[in-house]
């Protein structure tokens, strides 16, 4: 795994189906300061909420994980008993097994490369609607301004347009496999180009096979041949007077700085 990457597997652990994380957190905390208001604020719970929590998982064990001293010369406190230290060094142990197993599964992952990036893709957190994944096709560099052109799988090209700067930070490269990221709100839709034709350098057509009606705009998909959908945002009163419907001939225009790229690191 590369630096920074994020794991491709996680779990989580539960005792019972309720004793998560959390709860053995608060029993970590009482073990260590010996002081249910101390543990419960390291913890996440309100001091009534740790009482309550701490009752419910006596009652599934069926005996007390914690006892009260009162007064004395170190004025009392809240201790865990045996049977709470014991399940604590139990969860602590089982968290180190499966902190291993996870480890095994992810080195496992990482050996089938096609579905390692399938799923590193799919971790990856963008608010834009459309990513395509392709090769970089070509790299055309200026002195202010780079052009790159990805080839998507079914055949179509997306050209990019970035700053020289930003193409040598990310190592762009003929070959290489790229992500491009297209907002919904930079699509447009045309359906009929009247004789004209536009500047923008993208310009994908497909068949509408999409069409999520909303309170002010719609959600468009635009299948490709290959398969992939470009989505884009239209307002209603558009989707109207385009008569925008399932099965009608489509192209999706945007422009190269309207595209973001995304390159393995």
């Amino acid at each position: 795994m590369n630096p920074g990457d994020h794991p491709l597997l996680q779990g989580e652990l539960r005792l019972a189906g309720r004793l998560d994380g959390r709860f053995f957190d608060l029993l970590a905390a009482l073990a260590l300061t010996g002081s249910l208001q101390k543990a419960a604020r390291a913890a996440g719970y309100s001091y009534k909420g740790a009482w309550l929590v701490l009752d419910a998982a006596g009652a599934l064990t069926h005996s007390p994980l914690v006892e009260t001293a009162t007064g004395g010369r170190g004025g009392g406190g809240t201790q865990l008993t045996a049977e709470g230290q014991a399940l604590l060094v139990a969860w602590r142990g089982l968290q180190s097994r499966l902190a291993a197993f996870l480890g095994e599964q992810e080195a496992w992952l990482n050996e089938q490369p096609g579905l390692t990036a399938l799923l590193r893709r799919m971790s990856m957190k963008t608010t834009a609607r459309n990513q395509f994944l392709g090769r970089i096709a070509g790299v055309n560099p200026g002195p202010a301004t780079t052009t790159v052109r990805v080839a998507l799988d079914g055949g179509q090209e997306i050209t990019a347009s970035l700053t020289t700067l930003a193409a040598q930070e990310l190592q762009v490269q003929t070959g290489k496999e790229a992500l491009a990221l297209v907002k919904s709100s930079e699509v447009v839709l045309v359906t009929d180009f009247g004789g004209y034709k536009l500047s923008a350098r993208n310009q994908l057509a497909g068949t509408v096979s999409r069409v999520q009606r909303g309170a002010v705009s719609s959600l468009i998909g635009v299948t490709l041949p290959g398969g992939a959908v470009v989505t884009a945002s239209v307002t209603n009163d558009a989707v109207d007077a385009l008569g925008l419907a399932a099965g009608q001939q489509a192209t999706a225009v945007f422009k190269a700085h309207a595209v973001m790229l995304a390159v393995r690191g």
